[in-house]
C-alpha cells in the first residue's frame, strides 16, 4: 500500500489525500480526474450558478468525488440589498477609490464586479445553500463559519463536511458545529487567512481534534509539503496556490497576471483587508500599495468593502490594468515558476512526497 494512502483516501475513494481548492470547474475536475479532490470555490457564484456548474463538474469527473466550498461569515446583512450598503460608506472612502481610478486611468467596467453581482447575505447564502444541497457533490466545505443547520443537512443527504480554521482557538466551535474533518490553515495560505504558520498550527489542531480527521492548509506546494503534513499528524493536505498557474486555471486569467504570478516568489504576498474587508493574502501589486500608502482609509468590514472596491476590481480584471494587476495567492507561489497541466502538478506532488516519506 503506498505510504500516501490515509484513512481520508480510503473514506473518499481517491488515490492521493490532496483536495485541491479552486475557482474554476476545469481545473476542479482535473484534480479529481488526476487521483485528489478537487474543490469548487462558489462563493461569488449565483445559486442557478453553482447548480450548472456543479452539474458540469460532475459530468467532467463521472462517479468520481468531488467538493464545493462556500464562505459563510457571521454579521451579514439579511437582504441582497446593494443600496442599503451603498448608503453607508463613507465619502472619505469613495474619493480614495476614484483617486485610485484616476491615477491609474481604469475604464469603465462593462458590468459589476466579481464582489458587487450580488450582496454577501443571508438571503443569498440560503440560496446557495440550496443550490448545494440539491446537488450531488460529495464534499461541503465551509471557509468561513460553518453553521449547525447547514453541517447537519448535508450530513443528511450523505455529504462529508469540513471546516477551515487558522487558530486552535476555533477548534471547539468547529467541532460543535459537526463537521466531519477539519482543514488547519496556516498564515502562508492565499485569500482568507490567519496569522499562525502551517507548521505550528497543523500539530496543535491535531492533538485538539482526536479522532477528527485534519487536512494541512497554507504553503502546501510540494511533495515534501505533503509528506511533512502527513508526518505531522495530517490525513492530507488542502492546497490552492499551486493550481493559479495550471494549463486549465491560466486559460481564464490576462496574460500579464500569469506572469506575474510565475514571477512571483515567496516574499511577493501580502496580507491586505482592501480586496474583502477580511484578511486576504495576495500577490502584491500597485492596488495593496495603494491602500498601505500614508493616508488611505482603513478598509471597510465585508461586505461594505465588497460594494466600494467591486466594480473596479472587476474593471481591472477587464480591461488588464497592469499595475493594479493581482490575485489572491499564498507563499506557495514562490514554487510555481511555469505553467503546466493539472496532472503534471498532481504527478510530482506525488512522486516527491513517496520519496520523501521513504
Amino acid at each position: 500500500m503506498s505510504r500516501l494512502n490515509t484513512d481520508l483516501c480510503r473514506r473518499f475513494g481517491i488515490e492521493y489525500p490532496i483536495f485541491g481548492f479552486a475557482h474554476d470547474i476545469a481545473t476542479v475536475a482535473a484534480i479529481t480526474n488526476a487521483g485528489g479532490l478537487g474543490v469548487y470555490g462558489a462563493t461569488r457564484r449565483f445559486p442557478h450558478e453553482i447548480d450548472d456548474e456543479l452539474a458540469e463538474i460532475r459530468r467532467l469527473v463521472g462517479d468520481k468525488p468531488f467538493g464545493v466550498d462556500l464562505v459563510l461569515p457571521d454579521g451579514m446583512p439579511e437582504h441582497n440589498s446593494r443600496e442599503a450598503i451603498e448608503a453607508h460608506i463613507p465619502d472619505e472612502h469613495r474619493q480614495f477609490v476614484q483617486g485610485i481610478v484616476d491615477k491609474y486611468g481604469v475604464p469603465e467596467p462593462s458590468g459589476p464586479g466579481m464582489r458587487t453581482r450580488f450582496i454577501r447575505s443571508a438571503e443569498i447564502e440560503a440560496e446557495q445553500l440550496e443550490a448545494v444541497m440539491a446537488s450531488t457533490v460529495d464534499l461541503f466545505a465551509c471557509g468561513i463559519g460553518a453553521p449547525r443547520p447547514a453541517v447537519d443537512r448535508a450530513r443528511e443527504l450523505g455529504k462529508a463536511t469540513a471546516a477551515l480554521i487558522g487558530s486552535p482557538r476555533h477548534v471547539r466551535r468547529a467541532l460543535a458545529s459537526g463537521v466531519d474533518m477539519i482543514v488547519a490553515q496556516g498564515a502562508e495560505a492565499g485569500a482568507h487567512t490567519g496569522t499562525i504558520g502551517t507548521f505550528t498550527l497543523v500539530p496543535q489542531i491535531v492533538d485538539a481534534c482526536g479522532d477528527i480527521p485534519v487536512l494541512a492548509a497554507g504553503g502546501v506546494a510540494t511533495g515534501r509539503h505533503l509528506a511533512a503534513a502527513l508526518t505531522l499528524g495530517a490525513q492530507g493536505v488542502w492546497a490552492g496556490t499551486i493550481w493559479l498557474t495550471t494549463t486549465e486555471y491560466a486559460a481564464h486569467l490576462q496574460p500579464a497576471l500569469v506572469d506575474k504570478l510565475i514571477n512571483a516568489t515567496s516574499a511577493d504576498t501580502v496580507i491586505t483587508r482592501s480586496e474583502s474587508g477580511k484578511t486576504f493574502r495576495q500577490i502584491r501589486s500597485a492596488w495593496s500599495d495603494e491602500w498601505e500608502a500614508p493616508g488611505a482609509p482603513i478598509p471597510l468590514k465585508m461586505p461594505y468593502q465588497d460594494v466600494l472596491v467591486g466594480d473596479l476590481l472587476g474593471a481591472i480584471d477587464e480591461h488588464a490594468v497592469e499595475p493594479l494587476l493581482h490575485s489572491g495567492a499564498g507563499q506557495g507561489i514562490g514554487y510555481a515558476t511555469h505553467v503546466r497541466p493539472v496532472a503534471d502538478v498532481m504527478a510530482e506532488l506525488v512522486a516527491d512526497a513517496t520519496e520523501a516519506m521513504a
